[in-house]
């Protein structure tokens, strides 16, 4: 795959998460708030899910976009340094339907099992 398709995919994989990252956040604003209604007794509801259980969702959500994140970023340093699309542990080339898939990928498919 060759730098400028690969910083193309990485670019708009990048707008998806920040978009992502943006909607986790207002979610995150629309809890914060709900939470501070002190008259809400949620956890004791027995219908629906409970603030704290959305609330671990929605943390574990960002957190794994955050993650995404960084590994878009480390994969366009990788495009920059010629390395993008080389396995980091045969040096091989990773097979570029892997990099459509997941465009920071780091290892072929061989060493990523």
């Amino acid at each position: 795959m060759d730098a400028a398709r690969a910083e193309r995919m990485l670019d708009e994989r990048r707008r998806e998460v920040d978009h992502r990252l943006s909607r986790l956040r207002e979610d995150e604003a629309s809890l914060r708030h709900d939470r501070a209604d002190a008259t809400a007794d949620d956890e004791h509801d027995p219908e629906g899910s409970t603030l704290s259980g959305e609330w671990a969702q929605v943390d574990a959500l960002r957190r794994g976009a955050e993650a995404e994140r960084l590994e878009i970023d480390a994969a366009r340093e990788r495009v920059a340094s010629g390395t993008f699309g080389l396995c980091e542990v045969c040096g091989q080339p990773i097979a570029d339907a892997r990099l459509e898939a997941r465009p920071f990928a780091r290892r072929c498919i061989a060493c990523a099992t």
